[in-house]
C-alpha cells in the first residue's frame, strides 16, 4: 500500500474505519473487473481505490436501515444485519 496514496484519502474521508470500508469495497470491485476511474501506475487494487478516494472520484453515503432493507428484500430476499455504504 502506498502511503502517499494513504494520507491522501485521510483528507478526504477522514475516520479510518469508513476508509477502510470504502477502499477494500472499491478494491474488491476493481479485483472483479471494474475499470478503474483514473489512470494510475500501481498494480494493487488497495492503491488504485485510495488514488480515486483521494481525487475525489469515489466517495460514500450511509442510506437508513429501512433504506436497506427495502433493497435487500427487492434483490436478494434475505434481511440484512447492519447498514452497508453504498459505492
Amino acid at each position: 500500500m502506498n502511503n502517499q496514496y494513504l494520507a491522501r484519502a485521510k483528507k478526504v474521508i477522514t475516520d479510518p474505519q469508513i476508509l477502510s470500508v470504502v477502499a477494500a469495497k472499491r478494491a474488491k470491485q476493481l479485483a472483479l473487473g471494474a475499470r478503474p476511474m483514473i489512470k494510475c501506475d500501481a498494480q494493487n487494487h488497495l492503491d488504485v481505490a485510495l488514488l480515486e478516494i483521494a481525487e475525489g472520484l469515489l466517495d460514500y453515503e450511509f442510506g437508513t436501515p429501512e433504506e436497506t432493507a427495502a433493497a435487500h428484500q427487492e434483490g436478494s430476499g434475505a434481511e440484512p444485519e447492519q447498514a452497508e455504504p453504498r459505492l
